[in-house]
């Protein structure tokens, strides 16, 4: 069923899913039990069962509490629950965020110096189209001149 077909409900349930999944890999990759998460967090355990397996969709306020337990950030869980919009940056930014080798902090921190990079670049290209343009005249540089012998 493609989400056109989708009722609320429906988005609604699979964004539960999408982030029970996604916490349980990030807590996965930490090497951190559910019991250890429960605690660092302040949730119940059978509470944070039930987010990971997709019966409970989190608060904003819990989310962040995972994040806090799972040292990564609040926005990466956000976006997975469909709290915030993913960010934009192009193709090269969506490689760092899918990149399984890093951590939520080091893709945040490549993606920080990315994007001051691009608005270093952005800044610099406003300046130098806002100079003026040249004077010459194309039929100058288009006809040979005769070479003085």
């Amino acid at each position: 069923m493609t989400d056109e077909h989708q009722s609320p409900m429906d988005k609604v349930a699979d964004l539960g899913r999408d982030i029970g999944e996604y916490i349980r890999q990030q807590r996965n990759t930490a090497k951190i039990s559910l019991r250890q998460l429960s605690k660092l967090a302040g949730v119940s355990n059978p509470y944070l069962s039930q987010i990971e397996r997709g019966l409970r969709k989190p608060s904003a306020e819990i989310l962040q509490q995972i994040a806090k337990g799972l040292r990564i950030s609040a926005e990466a869980l956000y976006v997975q629950a469909g709290i915030l919009d993913l960010p934009t940056g192009g193709a090269v930014a969506d490689a760092i965020r899918a990149d399984d080798e890093l951590n939520e902090r080091q893709k945040q921190v490549l993606l920080d110096v990315y994007e001051s990079f691009r608005k270093e670049n952005a800044a610099l290209r406003s300046t130098t189209t806002a100079a003026p343009q040249s004077t010459v005249d194309k039929s100058d540089v288009d006809h040979k001149r005769p070479t003085e012998e």
